[in-house]
């Protein structure tokens, strides 16, 4: 591997990592450079049974237009947009969309259903909010269009994803919807006794379970619950539904409480479900929840029991150590504080004030850790940290972890940082991330559009998406597939099982809109329109090979 690095490399420990596995089980030998961390073990694949995209494209070139612009012969088709009908009952798809999962209706690539999350609300719903205090209507819009929509999505002949308004399944889930609550914060004082809760909103990121569910995050839940009047302690949780079971919705409290990101769900070495989580808050900690019990496939459905039971831990980067968030150590940490003793009574008060508990305990805060994904070829775990400009961290960094024997249940660690954002690599404040079936990293920017093409940030312009291949020529180059429309992030990447369509969300553009007569982007310019609508696109003209 050449030792010259051009602008848009990205890596500087790619060749002794993920880029020597992959390459190792493409036939293409090992590259030079020290053994991996986690040793060559290439025959770790799971979940990936599919083909492998080729990757071939002519990457692009940052862009300010108001547009979703992607490589010469890819093409997007806006499935779901802001305020489209998405059933017969006549309701509306949400707002800020984030988080995407595509679950195949019997086993199909073409036709399923679509699972997105609905982050916040912009001028475009409420209209200008006076003296930022909502009117009771706003209030109400606030609520309706955050949340979750599950639609049924479908390409007809000609090759263009479409909704289903008609399909028996979608419906929204949002600030109305009623959660069991489950694990040890159910019932206790700090959540006024409630064993069921009302609402999920501020949804950002998520993950899928090994079951076959969606576990969705609520994030920047506070000003939201503050608003609506609604108690604080009842947000703030991972939410668990099924797409094809209406009935079926639940907020974990053992995997705590704190402005999450995402999921990823892997396996321990013995058969326990593992799930890490990102709080994206600056000075905020890593996380991953350990179950007590082991996975079982044939119980399907029923494993979401694991997520009651287990220890949650939070991330010690000085020594390498997973430290328990539990009653017993808050306590420890706590002896000399009498009033940390009265507000930490029980393991329901610790997951409820987790962020606090994971400092007492040793976690160590960190630069917003947004998405956290799974390697698919090592069991390292990669870990977006998007930025953090109190500590002069302006365009954030990509923290992978080894954990110990390659066990993601293990409780000691090494980590490196894997990607920094810069004018070095072409990207700025990494957000979310996905694998393809060969190991290529596909990540998402988050530069806030009060700071998009301005001061330090304007070399980016608008947010895009980044593939960094992993193996193959441009191996460790971070190579741009798509801008987004002005003020707009780029979220949620999800392939079909087949690879040949890429679910991705256009959040918010126009977000620094303030005079609805004068918008700042009209994206995805529907004629007779002069407003931005976020929407979930469609991405296909990926070819597949070997």
């Amino acid at each position: 591997m050449s030792k010259t690095m051009d602008r848009k490399t990205f890596l500087s420990y790619l060749g002794t990592g993920a880029a020597a596995l992959a390459a190792a089980s493409a036939g293409l030998g090992v590259l030079d450079g020290k053994a991996s961390a986690a040793s060559a073990t290439a025959n770790h694949l799971f979940g990936f049974n599919t083909n492998r995209v080729s990757g071939y494209f002519d990457p692009i070139e940052a862009t300010t237009e108001d547009n979703l612009v992607l490589p010469a012969n890819f093409k997007y088709d806006v499935v779901a947009a802001y305020d489209d009908v998405i059933n017969p009952a006549g309701e509306r798809f949400g707002s800020g969309c984030d988080y995407n999962a595509f679950f195949p209706i019997d086993g199909s690539n073409v036709r399923g259903l679509l699972v997105n999350n609905h982050e916040y609300t912009t001028i475009f719903q409420l209209g200008p909010v006076e003296g930022d205090k909502m009117t009771k209507e706003q209030l109400d819009k606030s609520l309706y269009y955050q949340g979750m929509s599950v639609i049924e999505v479908y390409r007809d002949e000609k090759g263009v994803w479409k909704m289903d308004a008609g399909s028996s399944y979608a419906r929204r889930i949002n600030g109305y919807t009623k959660f069991e609550l489950t694990g040890p914060a159910r019932g206790i004082p700090a959540l006024k006794g409630a064993t069921a809760v009302t609402g999920t909103f501020a949804n950002c990121s998520g993950g899928v379970t090994l079951w076959n569910t969606v576990l969705s995050c609520e994030e920047n839940f506070a000003e939201t619950a503050a608003a609506s009047g609604l108690p604080d302690t009842h947000y703030g949780w991972v939410v668990e539904v099924d797409p094809f079971d209406k009935a079926y919705l639940k907020k974990h409290t053992a995997l705590g409480r704190f402005n999450h990101e995402n999921t990823a769900m892997g396996l321990a070495a013995d058969g326990r479900v593992v799930v890490y989580m990102g709080d994206d808050k600056k000075d905020a900690c890593v996380y991953k929840f350990v179950s007590k019990g082991k996975y079982n496939k044939a119980l399907g459905r029923a494993n979401a029991a694991l997520l009651e039971d287990g220890t949650l831990y939070a991330a010690n980067l000085k020594t390498g150590k997973w430290v328990p968030v539990t009653l017993e150590e808050v306590l420890k940490a706590a002896k000399d504080k009498p009033e940390l003793k009265q507000k930490f009574a029980s393991q329901g008060d610790v997951v409820t004030y987790c962020q606090e508990a994971a400092i007492l305990v040793g976690g160590t805060p960190t630069d917003r850790p947004e998405d956290i994904e799974i390697s698919p070829f090592d069991n390292t775990v990669f870990i977006c940290h998007t930025n953090n400009d109190s500590h002069g961290n302006i365009h954030g960094h990509i923290t992978r972890i080894f954990e110990a024997g390659n066990d993601l249940g293990a409780l000691e660690f090494d980590f490196e940082i894997f990607a920094a954002g810069g004018r070095q690599s072409g990207f700025s404040s990494p957000d979310n991330l996905a694998f393809d079936s060969n190991g290529h990293l596909w990540v998402v920017t988050d530069i806030s559009s009060s700071s998009q093409n301005k001061g330090v940030h304007k070399s980016f312009m608008n947010n895009g998406l980044f593939v960094i291949p992993t193996s193959g020529p441009d191996k460790g180059k971070a190579l741009q597939f798509a801008s987004g429309p002005v003020e707009c992030e780029l979220t949620g990447p999800f392939f079909t099982p087949d690879e040949q369509t890429l679910f991705l969300s256009v959040q918010h553009p126009g977000e620094n809109t303030k005079d609805l007569k004068n918008p700042t982007s009209t994206w995805p310019h529907r004629p007779g329109e002069k407003m931005a609508r976020c929407a979930v696109v469609a991405i296909s003209g990926f070819k597949l090979g070997l």
